[in-house]
């Protein structure tokens, strides 16, 4: 199927974004957990400006590409595929029932965690500590989906040059 010039310019786009999201949020993830986080680790975020700036910049790259995957590179990729697109949530079971992620029910539960992330981050360290560590399992499926848009992307576009 041929692509349109500004679906193609998208899908590049997006999946040179995606690819530098993961990388930067794999070097922080990286950073973060490079020992075992517990709740007082958190209780010296006032103190310990590097902690701080790295936990603020875990729970951006991690809620960041979640966000472009979901809300920008799929719809684009369903439309690369003339596929017609639904809400967000039947975006990723399509996405699921073509093997371009594990779970669509894993990724809400990712939503779920950034949510907390953000949003329990002064009030209850210990939630916190909790969605952090739960966002730290969940950065290897991140970064398999990203691959694996990625790799989409670069199938319609290749498909589309023929």
């Amino acid at each position: 199927m041929k692509l349109d010039e500004g679906l193609k310019l998208r899908l590049q786009f997006l999946s040179r974004v995606v690819k530098k999201e993961a990388d930067y949020l794999q070097d922080t993830d990286a950073r973060l957990f490079a020992k075992a986080l517990d709740v007082s680790d958190l209780q010296r975020i006032a103190q310990d400006a590097l902690l701080a700036e790295r936990l603020d910049a875990f729970v951006s790259r991690f809620g960041r590409l979640q966000d472009t995957l979901a809300d920008k590179f799929l719809p684009t990729l369903l439309d690369a595929m003339a596929e017609t697109r639904g809400a967000a949530t039947e975006n990723l079971d399509r996405a699921e029932k073509l093997g371009w992620l594990d779970s669509t029910d894993d990724w809400l539960v990712m939503r779920k965690l950034r949510n907390q992330m953000v949003h329990e981050y002064i009030e209850d360290l210990v939630i916190l500590c909790d969605s952090l560590k739960a966002g730290h399992a969940f950065v290897k499926t991140l970064v398999k989906t990203a691959d694996q848009f990625v790799t989409q992307a670069d199938r319609r576009i290749a498909a589309s040059l023929s």
